[in-house]
């Protein structure tokens, strides 16, 4: 197979899922993982992709913010294991906020018969989800939902939002992520929503991020944290091992979520 046939298939793949993997990748087209980054590398400076750990994931400009339903069809698998990892750290009585996300709306699935619990979100998504009366409501937590202006990404933002997620106090927060960087941090494309995102950080006595393996290496246009103020970080599996010992020296704990298939 000729490298431009290789590299079709390769953004092929890519729109398809999202994300690729160098060694998926390596296995599918029968080349070696070295042939594949070179490829990588290429359409990486044709501005046709973006690098990152151990793979590959659409390209978007830092300012650009890709919509939910978009977000929702890629790492799937990730996602609801990450969500599985997360459930397990609210405890019976908690207050927490969830972040708008597809990763936390995951979440939100595993809290739906959770009722002892109380949630703050800015996220329509994440209050349907969790009080939905078709899916029987009796035991659904309480849910509190944020105003605000509504983004691409199916959050609530904006100064409405702030002033309502800051009249609350939570034991946690959960947040998603557009991107997160040992030097930039955890970032988005949206300035409104970074700055929703500092308020739910602010009223949160831990902080939680969710993020799978291809949001390492991320960097949006605004910054709303530093890795050193995460508590908890939990990732995928598919983050590779060097790359898990150098985020681990950054953030309070680091938690890897099992994948059962790829």
């Amino acid at each position: 197979m000729l490298a431009a046939e290789r590299q079709e298939a390769i953004l092929r793949a890519l729109q398809s899922g999202g994300a690729v993997r160098v060694a998926d990748l390596a296995t599918e087209l029968a080349v070696s993982e070295m042939t594949v980054r070179r490829d990588l590398d290429t359409l990486d400076a044709q501005d046709l992709l973006r690098k990152v750990h151990g793979g590959a994931v659409a390209h978007h400009n830092r300012g650009e913010e890709p919509r939910s339903a978009d977000k929702a069809t890629r790492q799937q698998a990730e996602k609801r294991a990450i969500a599985a990892t997360a459930a397990t750290t609210v405890a019976d009585g908690m207050t927490i906020a969830i972040g708008a996300g597809t990763t936390t709306a995951e979440l939100a699935r595993q809290l739906r018969h959770r009722p002892s619990i109380t949630v703050v979100t800015n996220s329509i998504n994440i209050f349907q989800e969790l009080t939905d009366p078709a899916a029987d409501g009796a035991d659904a937590p309480l849910v509190y939902l944020s105003g605000g202006v509504r983004t691409r990404s199916d959050a609530l933002v904006g100064p409405v939002a702030d002033a309502a997620i800051a009249s609350f106090r939570v034991d946690a927060t959960y947040l998603g992520v557009h991107g997160f960087d040992v030097d930039a941090g955890l970032t988005s494309p949206n300035v409104a929503e970074a700055q929703t995102n500092r308020t739910l950080i602010d009223v949160g006595g831990r902080l939680v991020v969710l993020a799978d393996h291809t949001k390492y290496g991320g960097v949006g246009a605004c910054v709303f944290a530093r890795l050193s103020q995460i508590d908890t970080l939990i990732v995928d599996d598919g983050l590779d091992a060097p790359d898990r010992s150098l985020i681990d020296a950054h953030v309070g704990d680091l938690l890897i979520a099992p994948v059962a298939a790829r």
